[in-house]
């Protein structure tokens, strides 16, 4: 199976122009959930790819409205790219969404959820079990921590998620960065965050979180809600045991529409499968 078997073909991708301006991405990324953008450009040539526009540069430059400057140049991948290449690539990179060019066109999107249902529909392989493929190192946050402090700890825990625990220390549920943007309120031209940090004097303030950017929403431009985590947790978390393979969770993942699930050795958390975990089952 080829990258051109899974990837999502440009008539069917959503790109912006330059020159241009941030706010003709803005929509896209805050209305429609989007990650990343494709930048191209129109030439004598014919139309070029030009980088990726990601919810990351836009929020890192508040102060910077020219996309030319906000596009960051990524990996890319031909359509004769083998899945297993691909995985390779993401694995080494950190990119979730690979854009798809030859010749300087662009063709199309792939994206780490097109390897996992490649791996849920038995064209990759998932026969490896998933507790040799987890991830031990599991990120939690209390139900009781404000939203804006947990949005802080995902960021510097680098993962996109915590496990919510609740004051027995037992998994209660999840909050990912999905749900924080979801609720989250992007503005612009605001040098005061509102509720986007806990107050000088809140117990669950500390030195610098006014200061500190987020790798998704920084606070100087976003308001969060500062009530607790428990407030926008799943509560019914999708699980697997040690025994299950990487098959199926890719199942469970792509029914359920999420990245990760949390591994259990009875009622025991013991770890978290991430769809990017799956990856290692094709290299």
């Amino acid at each position: 199976m080829n990258v051109a078997d899974a990837m999502t073909p440009r008539s069917e991708v959503i790109t912006v122009e330059i020159p241009g301006m941030r706010e003709d991405v803005l929509e896209y990324l805050q209305d429609r959930g989007f990650s990343s953008v494709p930048v191209i450009r129109s030439t004598d040539d014919g139309e070029q790819f030009r980088g990726l526009v990601t919810r990351e540069s836009l929020i890192e430059q508040p102060d910077e409205d020219q996309l030319a400057l906000l596009k960051r140049e990524v990996p890319s991948v031909g359509r004769s790219t083998s899945m297993t290449e691909l995985a390779e690539l993401v694995l080494e990179s950190g990119e979730r969404r690979v854009p798809v060019v030859e010749d300087g066109e662009l063709l199309g999107i792939v994206t780490v959820t097109d390897i996992v249902r490649a791996i849920a529909e038995g064209e990759q392989d998932g026969d490896a079990t998933v507790d040799a493929l987890a991830t031990r190192e599991v990120n939690t946050v209390y139900h009781a921590t404000p939203l804006p402090v947990a949005e802080r700890e995902i960021s510097y825990a680098n993962v996109p998620y915590a496990v919510v625990l609740d004051d027995d220390g037992r998994q209660t549920g999840m909050v990912t960065e999905v749900d924080i943007i979801e609720v989250a309120r992007v503005v612009q031209g605001e040098s005061n965050p509102g509720d986007a940090v806990a107050n000088q004097d809140d117990e669950w303030m500390w030195e610098g979180i006014k200061a500190v950017g987020s790798r998704s929403i920084p606070t100087l431009n976003v308001e969060i809600p500062s009530t607790a985590v428990s407030e926008f947790m799943t509560e019914d978390l999708v699980t697997v045991s040690k025994t299950r393979s990487a098959r199926d969770a890719a199942q469970l993942m792509l029914s359920n529409d999420i990245e990760q699930i949390p591994l259990l050795s009875g009622d025991e958390l013991i770890g978290i499968v991430r769809d990017i975990d799956l990856l290692e089952a094709l290299v």
